[in-house]
C-alpha cells in the first residue's frame, strides 16, 4: 500500500541554481525545473515560491503554457507574450507537441515495449491522486520503452500521447511498474529506493510561435 498522503505545508523547493535556463529569445523562456518545486502558487500562502513566480522576477511577462507536477524535474516552456501564448497553448491543446520522459521504475519489465491505455480520474476520497477509473475516467494513452534493466529496476522512456494529471505515475503502477520515490503511489520499499521522484521531463518539442521551426528542448537526466 501506499504510504501516508504527502502534506505540502512542509515546502522546502530548492534554491539552487535558483532557475535554470535552457533558452530564450522573445517569444518564448524554456527552464529545467528542479524536483521538489512547484509549476505555479499553491492555494496555502506558504506555497508562494514557484518556477511562475522565480521567472516573472526577470521576465514579468512570463506565462505559464503547461506544467510539471512539484516532484517532476525537467523541460517546461512559458511564453512571453499573448501571442505567443495562444500559439503554443494551441499545440498542446491538439497535441501538436512532442513530449519524452525518463523514469526509473520498481521491477524488471520483460518486455521491450509496449503502450499504456487506461482510462484515468481523480480518486475524489484521496485528492491529488489519480485512479484507473473505466466508468468515469478519460482516455489515456502511454507509450513506454526500456532503455536499461538494473538489478530489480527498470529505466524506461515514456512518452504521453494525452496530458492527464498524474498520468505516468499511475499508468505505471497499473502495470505492476510503479516509478521510484513516488509519494503518492509507491509502496514502502519503492519510496524508499530514492531520494526523489524519478521522473524527469526529458525533452519538449514544439514549433516556434513565430519562426514557424520545429524545436526540441532537452534537459540532462539527473539520476
Amino acid at each position: 500500500m501506499p504510504g501516508p498522503m504527502p502534506t505540502l505545508v512542509d515546502y522546502f523547493p530548492p534554491l539552487e541554481p535558483y532557475l535554470n535556463v535552457l533558452h530564450v529569445d522573445d517569444d518564448i523562456l524554456v527552464l529545467d525545473k528542479q524536483s521538489g518545486l512547484l509549476s505555479v502558487p499553491g492555494k496555502d500562502p506558504s506555497l508562494w515560491d514557484c518556477i511562475e513566480y522565480r521567472a516573472r522576477q526577470k521576465w514579468p511577462t512570463a506565462g505559464m503554457c503547461h506544467r510539471l507536477d512539484k516532484d517532476t524535474s525537467g523541460v517546461l516552456v512559458m511564453a512571453l507574450n499573448k501571442r505567443a501564448h495562444g500559439r503554443i497553448g494551441s499545440q498542446f491543446e491538439h497535441r501538436k507537441t512532442t513530449k519524452a520522459y525518463i523514469a526509473r521504475v520498481a521491477g524488471i519489465i520483460e518486455a521491450d515495449s509496449g503502450l499504456v491505455d487506461l482510462p484515468l480520474a481523480t480518486d475524489w476520497d484521496n485528492k491529488p491522486r489519480q485512479r484507473v477509473d473505466y466508468e468515469n475516467g478519460r482516455p489515456s494513452q502511454t507509450e513506454w520503452t526500456v532503455l536499461e534493466r538494473e538489478a530489480d529496476v527498470t529505466r524506461v522512456r515514456l512518452h504521453p500521447l494525452t496530458g492527464r494529471t498524474h498520468q505516468l505515475r499511475v499508468h505505471m503502477k497499473a502495470i505492476g511498474h510503479v516509478i521510484l520515490g513516488d509519494v503518492f503511489y509507491a509502496d514502502p520499499v519503492a519510496l524508499a529506493a530514492a531520494d526523489r521522484l524519478q521522473l524527469h521531463a526529458a525533452e519538449l518539442g514544439l514549433t516556434h510561435p513565430t519562426s514557424g521551426e520545429f524545436m526540441t528542448f532537452v534537459a540532462p537526466v539527473p539520476f
